[in-house]
């Protein structure tokens, strides 16, 4: 039997197991309608913000529009901007005449030992618990988000009727250039792959993520793991947010999130490219022996099936059957991001683009320059979180 039609053999294999072992990562549901809750707990959000002068009008104005029964108020933490992000949040605010429910704090000084987001949500998170220690929740969102109106009476009714812990909402992130209906929904996909929500929610199963845009969590849970200083300096915070809870029992969720969405945009290729590069390498947890093994995973099972089905030889129908069976289960997420089919046929060239940006991370690293974000570097060779 020739290599070739070994490799196409191989790359069958792994996407019957793909497919039925790997918790139906991808089928796309929509997340379950909860029962109404009686009476409506408090919630408090926390917005860690640095140099987002330019959308956090709309992220400030979404949530103080939210159609939440419940008593809500917003704490916003102005890490050390330099474009007046502070300003355009209290003005977004007083132009709806709720700066009553919004506080403006500046973060201290980063110490040594923390990355600068979980510095500036801690000091948010010890703001909101002694203004507000009657709330019950606490929402831990981004400032390039706009939240749909509904999302978070959705998410609480659905905690409440669960007893879940902590639940997080991957948002739709933006597909209007060309690079981004090409790149954004195959970064979803390989993140679902890489962590079948199924299995996140299921707490007989290790497996545990979240995503940081969106996570709403029991301050006694967050107590409970020690606070955000138990993640102080990790450049994946939401996926270790998500580990400790997990590790302390708590029961979690993660779905796609129905109308919430980042206001954050690619025009090109380099910001996207940066957005895997800065912590795909943390992701492999800096080895390089799973970095070998995910390139030649890679190539086998996404590069090389199209690659033998164009072929006049042996693997060249197994290639086949395996790029169709890759299509169908990359459709469903094309769909969600309201594409027209055909992209899902451009998943094996898109790979390569993760496969390039993941090799880059590795080589950032070791550099000293990896997990930059904001002008600070946060994941480097031999060091911990930068000042």
């Amino acid at each position: 039997m020739s290599l070739a039609s070994l490799a196409g053999l191989a790359g069958v294999g792994a996407w019957a197991w793909l497919l039925t072992m790997r918790g139906s990562f991808w089928r796309i549901e929509d997340a379950p309608q909860a029962v109404v809750p009686e009476n409506w707990p408090q919630v408090v959000a926390v917005i860690p913000a640095r140099d987002e002068a330019d959308v956090i009008g709309a992220t400030i104005e979404s949530l103080l529009s939210q159609n939440y029964p419940g008593e809500f108020s917003v704490v916003l933490v102005d890490d050390h901007s330099s474009d007046g992000t502070a300003e355009a949040a209290r003005q977004a605010a007083e132009a709806m005449g709720q700066s009553a429910k919004m506080i403006v704090v500046e973060a201290p000084d980063l110490p040594r030992g923390w990355t600068g987001k979980m510095w500036a949500q801690n000091h948010g998170v010890a703001v909101a618990r002694a203004r507000f220690p009657e709330a019950e929740l606490l929402l831990l969102s981004d400032a390039d988000i706009r939240h749909g109106a509904g999302e978070l009476r959705r998410t609480v009714s659905r905690m409440l009727a669960e007893g879940l812990d902590m639940a997080s909402l991957m948002v739709r992130l933006s597909t209007q250039s060309l690079w981004e209906k090409a790149i954004v929904p195959a970064f979803v996909f390989f993140f679902r792959m890489l962590y079948p929500f199924a299995w996140v929610k299921d707490s007989r199963s290790t497996t545990s993520a979240a995503a940081g845009g969106y996570v709403v969590i029991r301050p006694v849970m967050l107590e409970k793991i020690g606070g955000i200083k138990a993640i102080k300096d990790a450049l994946i915070d939401d996926c270790t947010l998500a580990a400790c809870v997990k590790e302390h029992h708590g029961r979690l969720t993660l779905d796609l999130a129905e109308e919430t969405v980042s206001t954050r945009h690619y025009d090109g290729p380099e910001g996207l490219w940066r957005m895997i590069s800065r912590s795909a390498y943390t992701q492999l947890c800096h080895s390089p022996l799973l970095l070998l093994g995910t390139v030649f995973a890679m190539l086998l099972v996404f590069v090389a099936p199209p690659l033998l089905a164009m072929r006049n030889g042996g693997g060249a129908s197994t290639g086949a059957l395996t790029w169709a069976a890759m299509t169908i289960a990359y459709y469903p997420m094309v769909r969600y991001y309201r594409l027209f089919p055909a992209w899902a046929l451009a998943l094996p060239v898109v790979s390569l683009f993760y496969l390039g940006a993941t090799l880059h991370s590795a080589w950032k690293y070791y550099g000293g320059q990896g997990g930059e974000w904001k002008g600070r570097m946060q994941d480097t060779y031999g060091q911990g979180a930068a000042p």
